[in-house]
C-alpha cells in the first residue's frame, strides 16, 4: 500500500489546524457550510484511512487468511505497513468508532430531551416566556422549535435589543442550526483531531445568527448592543445545552457587528476543497489498491495450492493428480473468481 492511505489522515490534520481560523473570515452562512462538509468528508477519509491500514494487519492472522483464502507471505510481500501501524491504526479506528456510538446515543437523548421541554413550555406559540429572574435565552429545536426567554432577560434589554434577540434565536430556529451542531459532535468523536472545527463552528452559527437579527432589525448597532448585554447579564447564570444568543466568543462578535457585512467570496473556500477533494481521490486510491492487494495475496494461494497438488500427484502413488478436489468448493470458487480478475486486470494494463 502506498502512501495514498495516509493522505486522508494528513488532510485531516491540516484542516483541523486552518479551517477554524479560515472560517471567521468569509460570510458565516457560508462559512458554517464549509466547516459542515469539511468535518464529514474529513471523518470519513480519517475512518476510512484507518480501517485500511488496521485490515493489513487484521488480513494477516492465520485464521482470517484461512478463511479468507489468501497468503499471508504475499501480503508480507506486498504490503510495506508493518503491524504495529496496523494495531495502532485497528486501536484508533475501535475508539473512534465506539466515541462515535456514544456521541451518537447523547445527540439522540438530546433531541427527545429538546422535545420534551418544547411540550413543557407554556403556550402554544414560538416565544415561551418563563417566569424566571436568572436571564438567559435560547431556542430549542423541535416540531417546530420554540424560543425560550426568561423574563430576567427581559429586563435587562430595550424594546430593539428584545426584537433583536428573538430574531436572532429565530434564526437558529429557521436555518436548523442544531443539525450543523450534531455534525459537528459526532465527526469530532469519531476523528478528534476536528474538535475545533466543533468549536469554530459554534462561533460561525452565532455569526449567522448575528447577521440574520441584524437585517431584520436593520441595525448592526442595535444586535451589538443585544448580544452585550445579554452575555453581561447571563454571565452568572448557568448556560443551557441549547443554541443561545450569550453563546460563543461574545467579543469577537459585538467587534463583527460593529463593522460592515463581510462580502460573499468564493475564493477563500477553493483551497479546502482542492484539499478535500484529494481526500477523497486518495482515499478511493488506497482502496483500490487494498483490493488489488487482496487478489494478489488470493492468487498467490491458488498458486501455492495448485504446486501442492502437483508435488502431490508426481511423489505419491495412487494419489489423485488434482488434489484441488480435496479442498473446500468455498477455495476452489475463490481461486476461479480471482483468477478472473487477475485477468480482467491484467488486461486493463
Amino acid at each position: 500500500m502506498t502512501f495514498s492511505v495516509y493522505v486522508p489522515l494528513l488532510v485531516t490534520l491540516v484542516l483541523a489546524v486552518l479551517a477554524p481560523r479560515a472560517a471567521r473570515r468569509p460570510a458565516p452562512r457560508a462559512a458554517a457550510w464549509a466547516l459542515a462538509c469539511t468535518a464529514l468528508v474529513t471523518a470519513v477519509g480519517w475512518l476510512g484511512s484507518l480501517a485500511l491500514l488496521a485490515f493489513t494487519g487484521f488480513a494477516q492472522i492465520p485464521e482470517v487468511a484461512e478463511e479468507g483464502h489468501w497468503s499471508v507471505a504475499a501480503l508480507r510481500t506486498e504490503d510495506p505497513v508493518s503491524l504495529c501501524v496496523a494495531a495502532v491504526s485497528a486501536v484508533a479506528l475501535a475508539a473512534g468508532l465506539a466515541a462515535l456510538g456514544v456521541a451518537a446515543v447523547r445527540q439522540v437523548r438530546h433531541v427527545v430531551w429538546a422535545r420534551r421541554e418544547c411540550a413543557r413550555m407554556p403556550g402554544d406559540t414560538e416565544l415561551a416566556v418563563v417566569d424566571d429572574e436568572v436571564p438567559h435565552a435560547f431556542a430549542l429545536p423541535g416540531a417546530p422549535g420554540r424560543i425560550v426567554v426568561s423574563k430576567g432577560m427581559l429586563r435587562c434589554l430595550g424594546d430593539l435589543e428584545r426584537e433583536a434577540l428573538l430574531a436572532h434565536e429565530r434564526a437558529h430556529l429557521r436555518g436548523r442550526h442544531h443539525l450543523f451542531q450534531t455534525v459537528w459532535r459526532l465527526t469530532a468523536a469519531a476523528s478528534p483531531p476536528l474538535r475545533p472545527l466543533a468549536e469554530a463552528g459554534r462561533f460561525v452559527l452565532e455569526r449567522w445568527a448575528d447577521e440574520e437579527a441584524a437585517a431584520h432589525v436593520g441595525s448592526r448597532t442595535v444586535v451589538a448592543r443585544a448580544v452585550g448585554r445579554a452575555a453581561l447579564a447571563a454571565a452568572d447564570a448557568a448556560r443551557p445545552a441549547a443554541l443561545a444568543v450569550t453563546g460563543g466568543a461574545v467579543p469577537q462578535r459585538v467587534r463583527a457587528l460593529l463593522t460592515p457585512p463581510p462580502p460573499p467570496r468564493v475564493l477563500p473556500f477553493v483551497p479546502g476543497a482542492l484539499l478535500l477533494a484529494l481526500c477523497c481521490a486518495a482515499l478511493a486510491n488506497a482502496a483500490s489498491e487494498s483490493e488489488d492487494l487482496v487478489d494478489t495475496a488470493v492468487r498467490a494461494q491458488c498458486a501455492a495450492d495448485a504446486g501442492a497438488a502437483d508435488a502431490g500427484a508426481v511423489d505419491g502413488a495412487g494419489v489423485d493428480r488434482d488434489r484441488a478436489g480435496q479442498r473446500p468448493q468455498r477455495s476452489r470458487d475463490a481461486c476461479r473468481d480471482h483468477g478472473g480478475t487477475g485477468e480482467r486486470a491484467r488486461h486493463r494494463g
